[in-house]
């Protein structure tokens, strides 16, 4: 059986520079643990309290999803996050790189660069490849905003 893996859309440059600016501001681009003990993924976020952004996300990227967060006081607003992971969060970052302006930009940059070399994906790891995520993952983190 082929897997198949849901593609990012081709995004308009209004659209790339758009969803730059929400991911800048809004979002997260991080490195994250999917299941305890096994190694970190890419992931890009986006939370808020607009679910039409969050559609809007889903439709015009064409992948990811959309998760209801728990609102625990009668005072406090629904609130939503937009996740996409691994290859498909790449795909998406190659998009928005060019426009976006703070320090995730740097991230994204060596997200980039080395992401595809560090994480086979087959998901196997030899002693090499976890010493060279670990140095990855280390580097990634190091980056932070000022």
């Amino acid at each position: 059986m082929v897997q198949t893996y849901r593609k990012v859309n081709k995004l308009k440059l209004t659209e790339a520079a758009y969803i730059a600016g929400i991911v800048d501001g809004e979002g997260t681009v991080t490195l994250t643990v999917k299941q305890k003990g096994a190694t970190r993924h890419l992931a890009v976020t986006v939370s808020g309290t607009e679910e039409s952004l969050m559609k809007y996300l889903t439709k015009t990227i064409g992948s990811g999803q959309v998760v209801s967060k728990r609102v625990y006081k009668p005072n406090h607003s629904q609130a939503y996050t937009y996740s996409i992971y691994s290859r498909q969060a790449l795909d998406l970052l190659k998009q928005i790189f060019p426009y976006m302006q703070t320090y995730k930009a740097k991230r994204v940059q060596l997200v980039l660069k080395d992401y595809i070399l560090v994480t086979p994906r087959n998901g196997k790891y030899d002693d090499a490849k976890i010493k060279a995520k670990e140095k990855f993952v280390e580097n990634f983190f190091e980056i932070l905003p000022k």
